[in-house]
């Protein structure tokens, strides 16, 4: 099975280095030196990494054959590939790899059938499911312990205790301006 774990962004220096937008949690592990990464586009690639190192936050990567800033303008936006096995889990057994994920079943604790998760969007504060209801329309599902209660990979679903609100048009909204303008309202019947 082959997965995204990075975007090629923009060169840095004039030695063939390029910043990664890393979309995996293990890029020690898919992102080393002597990686060999399909691409997409695939006429870019294969790309083999040869060296790699972090400078201000960022990951910085050189590819073997990439030895100036123009050839390392030439595969911005490009997409690392790894090849994984699709049996492979994460180490920790609260992570899962996006292709578990997609296509679950999304359950209330009830049992309440919500729709199945069509994608996963990877926002900087948190990731979200995007859920296909059986409608057709779609509703966002933070990815966090609070909201995601289960997740059952052999019974091919996640369950959720989402608040009100989320996949409802029940939400509860509460302010001071609303309470006080019930005091008020209650007062004038008085």
């Amino acid at each position: 099975m082959q997965l995204v774990v990075a975007r090629i962004g923009r060169a840095h220096g004039i030695k063939g280095e390029v910043t990664v937008e890393v979309r995996t949690d293990e890029p020690e592990l898919r992102l080393g030196p002597g990686a060999v990464l399909a691409t997409d586009p695939a006429s870019v690639g294969p790309l083999t990494i040869e060296t790699g190192r972090v400078h201000s936050g960022r990951l910085l990567l050189r590819f073997e054959g990439v030895r100036d800033r123009n050839g390392a303008e030439a595969l911005r936006n490009t997409l690392l590939i790894a090849d994984v096995d699709p049996d492979e889990r994460p180490e920790d057994e609260d992570e899962y790899y996006d292709h578990q994920l997609m296509d679950l079943d999304v359950v209330t604790g009830d049992g309440t059938v919500v729709g199945r998760i069509t994608e996963i969007s990877h926002l900087p504060t948190q990731d979200l499911f995007v859920v296909e209801r059986p409608d057709g329309s779609e509703v966002y599902v933070p990815f966090v312990a609070e909201i995601v209660t289960e997740i059952d990979l052999d019974e091919q679903r996640a369950v959720i205790d989402p608040p009100p609100g989320l996949i409802d048009d029940r939400a509860e909204i509460a302010s001071a301006r609303d309470a006080a303008a019930k005091d008020g309202a209650e007062e004038d019947r008085a």
